[in-house]
């Protein structure tokens, strides 16, 4: 028997659908953070005494650029998921990029967005 060089439309439909609840739920998660960075929670230094004024706004700064930091990320993780979804139309999502075999449904549960086996992501790391 020859090996699959592609995983079935229902297997893709099965992590079409891992996809898009990671992807809801990124987007939510996206949404929130992006309220923590424009504020839209009222919750500032505005009403405090002068003398925890600047304490507070140095720890607002270093909470904003956390937050900001973490909205870059989950916007990658985003755009990993759609790209993931387009790569289930093209009928080549699972394949790994470098090896050409498929990557293991154990893997790509777990990080649905994967483009490299485990084996060629370790030997990338050497």
């Amino acid at each position: 028997m020859s090996e699959k060089t592609r995983y079935s439309d229902a297997e893709l439909e099965e992590f079409r659908a891992i996809i898009v609840e990671k992807l809801e739920k990124a987007k939510t998660d996206y949404e929130i953070l992006k309220g923590t960075l424009m504020n839209t929670d009222g919750n500032d230094v505005s009403d405090t005494s002068p003398t925890f004024k600047v304490l507070e706004e140095g720890a607002a700064t270093l909470s904003k650029e956390e937050a900001g930091r973490l909205a870059q990320r989950q916007m990658k993780f985003i755009q990993n998921l759609q790209a993931a979804l387009v790569r289930i139309e093209n009928k080549t999502y699972g394949v790994c990029r470098e090896t050409g075999k498929l990557i293991p449904k154990e893997r790509l549960r777990a990080v649905p967005h994967a483009t490299l086996s485990i084996e060629a992501k370790s030997a990338k790391k050497r």
